[in-house]
């Protein structure tokens, strides 16, 4: 029996900090690895070879294992809604975006608006209510993102269509969340992200070989950028997110992209060197308050 308890004790330890943190990492350093990755490829052929290396890596792991897979026409339907969603719209969007000159400072802060987003609308669809105090843990989120990117870097919303585009990738990510809630099935992560993954690549290689070239420059730095993207970004941080949302309630989980701008800034300092202002510093601090709060409510 204490066995029992202690393992049930280290598995919520887990799924409270350890999750979140590993989430934050990857998902943070992956905006900026992505922005590697569009210097030597077009934004739809970059996304396109990703979900083709996720599917070559998972086919043969879900042969050997047999994980389980969807059983009914429904649940595969639901499965492949939240791979449209956030594989497709959210990534497509939030590449095609910076393609189109929003700057990142721009693309953070409206992406950021997607716990708020999760916390109005999570009542009417997935019931569940955000008492007062978990909205000014929202708040403060907020604030403290709005602080980091406008410390570390000017917020241009010049583009028009990367306004737009970005718009685009915040809805398509709080529908994925909201979906993944409501929706969700007890699918293994291998057989998830294999569908998922999958209907990414099909909605975005016919979209990529239509409007862009297909050239891409195999440099080591891309090369790099891409393995980074599929083990860290796809296999992992994905994973990760769809299990805290089947776990959680969607507004918590949601507040951690409130900490993504901190953690883009903080990995840009300990990797690259650059720059960190007080200013930035002082937002990383509200911003971590706010999705304590949030949390704790």
């Amino acid at each position: 029996m204490g066995s029992r308890i202690s393992t049930a004790r280290g598995a919520g330890t887990w799924w409270r900090l350890g999750a979140p943190a590993v989430f934050l990492l990857f998902w943070s350093s992956g905006f900026a690895i992505g922005k590697v990755g569009l210097q030597y490829a077009p934004p739809l052929i970059l996304l396109s070879v990703r979900y083709a290396c996720v599917v070559v890596i998972l086919l043969p792991l879900q042969w050997i294992f047999r994980t389980r897979l969807p059983r009914t026409a429904r649940q595969w339907f639901d499965l492949c809604v939240v791979g449209f969603l956030i594989q497709f719209v959210y990534f497509s969007m939030s590449y095609m975006g910076m393609k189109a000159g929003l700057s990142a400072g721009g693309i953070a802060l409206i992406v950021s608006m997607e716990p708020i987003l999760v916390g109005i609308v999570s009542p009417a669809t997935v019931g569940e209510r955000v008492p007062w105090m978990q909205w000014l843990g929202l708040a403060l989120g907020l604030a403290g993102a709005v602080l980091v990117i406008a410390a570390k870097s000017r917020v241009e919303l010049a583009s028009p269509l990367g306004v737009g585009l970005a718009v685009c990738a915040l809805i398509g990510m709080t529908a994925g969340v909201l979906y993944e809630k409501r929706y969700s099935q007890q699918v293994h992560p291998i057989g998830a992200n294999l569908a998922q993954c999958t209907v990414g690549l099909v909605f975005c290689l016919p979209l990529a070989l239509a409007t862009e070239t297909t050239h891409i420059d195999w440099t080591w730095q891309f090369s790099g950028a891409l393995a980074y993207l599929v083990v860290c970004n796809s296999l992992i941080s994905i994973s990760l997110l769809l299990a805290m949302v089947r776990r959680q309630q969607a507004a918590r989980v949601s507040a951690l992209f409130f900490l993504v701008p901190p953690g883009a800034a903080l990995m840009g300092m300990l990797l690259l060197g650059e720059s960190m202002p007080f200013a930035a510093w002082v937002g990383m601090a509200i911003a971590a308050a706010g999705v304590w709060i949030a949390n704790r409510t």
